[in-house]
């Protein structure tokens, strides 16, 4: 007789008004198995998810665990039969200790209902060393932890309720290669320890490197299931999307030979030193560089964020001091954030998509409702939007629609240079193809796209030159036939060009 899956989740259907989120859904995970869950945002990924951590009831269907049938009543039942979601946003409490978020709510006692902050703090370690945080104090707050840290005391947290299934949710997105590497390896541990993982990730590299199955959902239906040694990423995305994404990216264009953006000496005390690149119209010039580079830092110096910044930024000779002047000369900044610093989650699609040009509306002090529409119109259809009407919150659309507002937020300034900081950070393959198609319209127009990137096939496939960014400071400029990512890797370490 076979050894019953870990779990099993059979013909899985939720409606909510008016959308059928699952259709008859399938999965299964067995013990040392990691499950790699794919499909494009809106596929049904998470909402799948939230029935499985008792977020979300069923309409129909059946869960197993081990081979018994369950009918899952809440969070804290899901928890219960040994099962723990990560979601992408962190549920830590910042101004809190590493110790007092992992043991919130259920904090070991001691006899009168004393708190045993000894056994608190020995737990904690134990916790910590088994995912690798050995140098971090269970005292430390998790508003003074990077966010790789923060991510690994989730984990932590979550082994220390004994789950037997973890599900993770874009764990990497905001990670860089090194980092990645360490979640991937924590992550076979797991395995080995006889867990079973659910990785929801849009990095196909990361599912072939270490997962062991995948299973692929589409517009809320159950596509497939596969084992990864018999797929190939051109497989997975067309599972995905339903049809081949041969040309990824689109062919690069040729640059003018006009300068639009100099960036000469700049240095921000114990953060940049001594900048100097130009980047020319119609250019994508990519920056790269490990976390910690410089590359977040270089953005935010380019468009007058730093009062004691040294040097000079420039748009067609004119000198950027600040952000206003930024916005004045024509530079247009797409954070890495995009939910924290890209839009207003709580303000509808409309409103977003407005926010930069409210005093170009006015007239006599009056809002002008058909410019406004005009303008929202516009980029819903230029854009490619996907929303039914522009006044839902921006907080219901899919991370690339959301990365579309942002887009289209600033592209309504006529931008001369565009920075594009992670511009497809935690969206789905075909979400991010159209991204590149509107970056290469932009080239077209002869914006000059300045890209910081952590993905490698990203920067490699856009960039017409890539910059080598380490501890502040450029280290190496590769043209588009130089680049590999061999050289990127070694520049980005701290290796120094010949002269």
């Amino acid at each position: 007789m076979s050894t019953p899956a870990l779990l099993e989740m059979k013909q899985i259907s939720k409606e909510f008004p008016g959308v059928k989120a699952l259709d008859n859904v399938s999965i299964r995970v067995n013990q040392s198995e990691i499950l790699a869950l794919l499909g494009e945002n809106g596929a049904g990924k998470s909402t799948l998810m939230k029935v499985l951590a008792g977020v979300h009831q069923p309409n129909n269907g059946e869960i197993y665990i081990n081979g018994n049938q369950v009918t899952i009543q809440g969070p804290k039942h899901s928890q219960n039969l040994g099962i723990s979601i990560i979601y992408q946003e962190f549920n830590l409490i910042p101004h809190m200790s590493v110790a007092e978020n992992i043991f919130i709510g259920r904090e070991p006692r001691k006899t009168k209902g004393i708190l045993d902050r000894k056994q608190i703090k020995h737990e904690t370690r134990k916790w910590l060393d088994r995912v690798g945080l050995n140098k971090i104090s269970p005292d430390t707050l998790i508003a003074n932890l990077s966010v790789a840290e923060q991510q690994l005391v989730e984990i932590a947290k979550t082994l220390s309720f004994n789950s037997k299934i973890i599900i993770m949710d874009e764990p990497t997105a905001a990670l860089n290669d090194e980092e990645t590497n360490k979640l991937l390896t924590i992550m076979k541990e797991l395995k080995q320890q006889g867990m079973g993982v659910i990785f929801i990730t849009h990095r196909l590299e990361e599912v072939l490197v270490v997962a062991d199955s995948i299973a692929v959902l589409r517009d809320g239906k159950y596509i497939g299931s596969a084992l990864v040694k018999d797929v190939t990423k051109d497989d997975m995305v067309t599972m995905m999307v339903g049809r081949e994404l041969t040309e990824l990216f689109p062919v690069k264009g040729k640059p003018s030979e006009l300068v639009c953006l100099e960036v000469k000496d700049v240095s921000v005390p114990g953060i940049l030193e001594n900048i100097d690149f130009t980047a020319k119209k119609g250019e994508i010039l990519g920056i790269a560089g490990l976390m910690g580079s410089g590359r977040t830092e270089l953005s935010k110096a380019i468009f007058g964020m730093y009062s004691n910044m040294t040097g000079t930024v420039k748009v067609d000779s004119k000198l950027v001091k600040s952000p206003r002047g930024a916005i004045d000369a024509g530079i247009a900044l797409v954070t890495d954030d995009r939910k924290q610093e890209g839009l207003v989650l709580g303000l509808s699609v409309y409103e977003n998509l407005l926010l930069p040009t409210y005093r170009k509306i006015f007239r006599f002090g009056i809002q002008q409702k058909r410019k406004k529409d005009e303008i929202v119109n516009r980029w819903v259809n230029d854009l490619k939007i996907k929303v039914h009407d522009p006044k839902v919150e921006v907080r219901t659309l899919s991370g690339g629609n959301q990365q579309k507002v942002v887009l289209g937020k600033w592209l309504q300034m006529n931008p001369k240079v565009l920075i594009l900081n992670e511009p497809t950070r935690g969206i789905d393959v075909g979400a991010k193809a159209e991204i590149y198609q509107i970056m290469k319209r932009l080239t077209e127009d002869g914006i000059s796209i300045i890209m910081m990137s952590s993905e490698m096939p990203e920067l490699l496939g856009l960039s017409n030159r890539i910059l080598v960014m380490n501890e502040g400071r450029i280290t190496a400029e590769l043209s588009q036939n130089e680049a590999t990512q061999e050289k990127i890797f070694y520049y980005a370490s701290g290796g120094v060009m010949n002269a």
